[in-house]
């Protein structure tokens, strides 16, 4: 049989604890002293056991006090946070949503979800960044940030896997035929290489060969550009070789425009995520984001 008062008194009993005293806590809760008084002792009774110790001037929590008192916290916490989640689900999203995107990733695969986004909440106002360069999302204010990388640094925000792609190291046919083609990974020390300059070491590619065996190549740096577009443009044309994500040159491999060197190797993955600072009361402008991102965004 379910026990009608399980929760009775948990409130009062909290908030004694966290202001120190009875009048304290009657003051917080709106009640008089003898209404909080009578809670805990109710409390205590039901429970069997003596929570607070009482002098005339302080009280203290016993141990099996101590032990309910963080239970009861916690408790009242999942309360509030499903009670903030089912009205954050009815709320419309309104304000204004700021991101931080990658270029090329926001151009060629978020494009569709933007509009979507701005079609769907009329109340929302959209401040986007397209921007490869590292983004403190707190200090800078932002609600949300895009970000790939292969190997996600540790931090406090919440991250959410959007897309993964492998990592291809390319270059066009017009190249391969002026200088050759590398067969080995330790050969690109003698050919032109584009780098990119937001990662810390951008001139050492790492290999895995068939067996995982790993190699760091220092590469013969041709260029370095924070921009992966007008790089992927200058190796078309046939200046160089350069190491992208796959999401970035799809076309280019489906026409012939690109080759892929080291078949033989084992290619790394690259993942995308959303950033984001807290996982409890995420406001709705920026949950509705991140379903729209999982409806219209698959990874292939």
């Amino acid at each position: 049989m379910a026990n009608n008062k399980l929760f009775d008194g948990i409130t009062v009993f909290v908030q004694v604890v966290k202001c120190g005293g009875f009048g304290a806590a009657a003051e917080v809760t709106g009640h008089s002293n003898s209404y909080v008084s009578k809670e805990i002792a109710k409390l205590e009774s039901r429970l069997g056991v003596r929570l607070l110790n009482r002098t005339t001037r302080s009280i203290a929590l016993t141990p099996e006090g101590k032990t309910y008192y963080q239970e009861c916290v916690q408790l009242i916490s999942d309360a509030e946070q499903a009670i903030a989640e089912i009205t954050q689900s009815t709320v419309e999203p309104k304000g204004t949503l700021k991101v931080s995107c990658p270029v090329w990733f926001g151009k060629h695969y978020l494009a569709d979800v933007f509009t979507t986004y701005l079609s769907r909440y009329p109340e929302v106002t959209l401040d986007l960044d397209m921007s490869d360069k590292p983004i403190d999302v707190i200090a800078d204010g932002y609600d949300l940030v895009i970000r790939a990388t292969a190997k996600l640094d540790e931090s406090s925000l919440i991250c959410k896997r959007i897309y993964s792609s492998r990592i291809c190291t390319v270059a066009s046919k017009d190249y391969i035929k002026e200088y050759g083609q590398p067969k080995y990974p330790s050969e690109l020390a003698s050919h032109h290489c584009f780098c990119y300059s937001n990662l810390k070491k951008s001139n050492v590619w790492e290999y895995f060969d068939s067996v995982g065996n790993k190699t760091l190549v220092e590469v013969h740096q041709r260029a370095r550009s924070n921009n992966t577009e007008i790089s992927l443009a200058l190796v078309a044309d046939g200046h160089g070789i350069i190491r992208v994500p796959e999401f970035y040159i799809e076309s280019q491999l489906q026409s012939g425009e690109l080759e892929i060197l080291f078949e033989d190797y084992i290619f790394p993955q690259v993942d995308v995520y959303a950033l984001y600072p807290t996982r409890k009361h995420v406001a709705s402008k920026v949950r509705c984001f991140l379903e729209l991102i999982s409806e219209m965004v698959t990874t292939p």
